[in-house]
């Protein structure tokens, strides 16, 4: 991997750029030496190991642990058992091919697995990642395609006169070509997340790389940024939706959307630019983009914790307004997802006020599985007539 460094305007203090797929050159010295033997086998303590038929083993080096389990996504829970040297270790599966969380218990205590540096990122992270390619592959595997850059940036937000952060995905091209502009998707992480979390976790990078080779969508911007301007903390949950909702609005419209037009080449009309996001970051979405029409014209609601009735009451008062300038709203929940009913709820209010719409009642809970799909599925709608705009 390759970090590339640039500078960016007066308010931007940090900005790099991560290639997915490019290589560092190795000094002269590295490049003179003899290619090495291939390596041994991977340390007794590495974990997760992966074998060829999918089975999982996770391993722990805890000599004075008494109990050792792992849990998570498609595994289930699977007791770990201990050598006469300390180290635990069990063999679980097959395991279903995908991008799954599980976290190990030591004693009873909820713990990262400390062999495995892939960790997902959230505000406190405390599950692991345990990454089964697919074959053939998903968008949200790895594949040897033109990849794009993920960006991210620290700057300093006029809203909340504080440093903050988000990440932007350049598509395949993008530095090469200096003359194409794009259109932009802004996509918002959950609750319990962050803005690493769609690229970290989501694969949001992998899978629009994947479509864009696949000529399914058209090749988009994306950022990523910080769904949590307030920070989380006691008093009622339903006050701070409220109040989080209200700030990240006023913040992306006022200091991030700005932003991202100034330094990058982006089709900034409403036709082409999008916002989507999950459960929290579906309830932002739908909150500021339908409060922002002379912004958006697409809007994308996962498992959405749906806005209440009071913050977008003015705009349903006028659903000839939103017919008219909405090019998509599209909403989607799993059957077992614990936010159905609201989102059912939300959906018959849409009905009621003759706002059109897309609704889709998939399989699936809670949980990102579902979430990739449902960005996999997305996306190939969005800008549809506006490439020559």
């Amino acid at each position: 991997m390759r970090l590339l460094p640039f500078l960016l305007a007066a308010e931007v203090l940090t900005l790099t750029a991560v290639a997915q797929d490019a290589a560092s050159t190795p000094p002269a010295a590295a490049q003179q030496t003899p290619a090495s033997p291939r390596p041994a086998a991977r340390p007794s303590t590495s974990s997760p190991e992966i074998h060829p038929d999918r089975r999982v083993t996770f391993r722990l080096t805890a000599p004075g642990a008494t109990e050792v389990a792992v849990a998570g996504q498609s595994i289930g829970k699977a007791a770990l058992t201990k050598d006469d040297k300390g180290a635990w270790s069990v063999t679980v599966g097959p395991v279903e091919p995908g991008v799954w969380e599980y976290s190990l218990y030591v004693n009873g205590v909820q713990v990262i697995d400390p062999g495995n540096p892939d960790i997902k990122p959230q505000r406190s992270p405390r599950t692991s990642i345990l990454h089964v390619r697919s074959e053939p592959p998903q968008p949200w595997d790895y594949q040897d395609l033109p990849h794009g850059t993920v960006h991210r940036h620290q700057f300093s937000s006029k809203s909340l006169d504080r440093m903050r952060e988000f990440l932007v995905y350049t598509p395949p091209g993008y530095e090469v070509d200096s003359a194409t502009r794009y259109p932009v998707l802004y996509l918002i992480h959950g609750f319990s997340d962050n803005q690493d979390s769609w690229s970290g976790h989501g694969k949001a990078h992998w899978i629009l790389d994947s479509l864009i080779a696949q000529g399914k969508i058209a090749p988009m911007i994306v950022v990523m940024p910080d769904g949590h301007p307030v920070p989380p903390g006691g008093g009622p949950r339903e006050d701070y939706w409220k109040s989080n909702s209200e700030a990240f609005e006023h913040e992306l419209v006022k200091d991030i959307v700005p932003q991202v037009d100034r330094h990058y080449r982006t089709k900034a009309e409403p036709l082409n630019r999008a916002i989507a996001g999950l459960s929290m970051g579906g309830g932002h979405s739908m909150h500021t983009g339908i409060r922002h029409l002379d912004q958006f014209g697409w809007i994308g609601a996962f498992s959405a914790a749906v806005p209440e009735k009071d913050q977008v009451g003015e705009q349903f008062a006028k659903p000839e307004d939103l017919n008219q300038k909405l090019k998509l709203l599209w909403i989607a929940c799993g059957k077992k997802d614990f936010l159905l009913e609201r989102n059912r709820g939300f959906v018959g209010l849409l009905k009621e006020k003759g706002i059109q719409h897309q609704w889709l009642e998939t399989e699936g809970d809670h949980s990102w599985p579902i979430w990739r799909g449902y960005l996999t599925e997305f996306t190939p709608l969005l800008f549809k007539d506006t490439a020559k705009n």
